[in-house]
């Protein structure tokens, strides 16, 4: 089997800029060989924050889902009890989220150094989904986040109005 290998007249940000996926080959490739000198040593560790960076995304935006869901669950109430297809769809949403939540937690416990600054903003998207959603004017939602984390985590926390 023929070996992929970079010429030597492509740098490595030639590589990095017009074939990414080559480059991320090369760079994985070199690691397990132990190459240092084929390392692109600065982009390289760009691109390790950048995995980091992406987890606290994936944790904001699943946080924002959950927390939009406990909106519209505590302020339609009325919608809720009379379409039982709309509370388990929000049902179903927000035991999904708080699933994702947990597995992006349990993989990666140096997320929760991230929460008390992550729920907040969570919340901004949450309340800007829930109008989306709802139609709902902004007057109705509070302007913090009502609820601990530990609440919208909990299996048993379905606020009411």
């Amino acid at each position: 089997m023929a070996q992929n290998v970079m010429p030597v007249s492509e740098t490595h940000q030639d590589l990095y800029q017009h074939d990414y996926y080559s480059w991320t080959l090369d760079q994985a490739r070199a690691l397990r060989e132990r190459r240092a000198e084929a390392l692109d040593w600065e982009r390289l560790a760009e691109e390790v924050e950048d995995l980091g960076k992406s987890e606290a995304r994936a944790l904001k935006s699943q946080l924002a889902r959950l927390q939009a869901h406990l909106l519209k669950w505590q302020l339609q109430a009325a919608q809720r009890r009379r379409s039982k297809r709309t509370a388990n769809s929000w049902r179903a949403s927000v035991e999904g989220a708080r699933q994702e939540i947990s597995d992006l937690i349990d993989e990666s416990p140096g997320l929760q150094r991230r929460l008390p600054e992550l729920m907040p903003k969570a919340f901004a998207v949450a309340v800007s989904l829930a109008r989306q959603e709802t139609g709902l004017d902004k007057s109705v939602f509070p302007p913090r986040c009502p609820w601990t984390f530990k609440q919208v985590m909990d299996e048993g926390f379905w606020p009411e109005a």
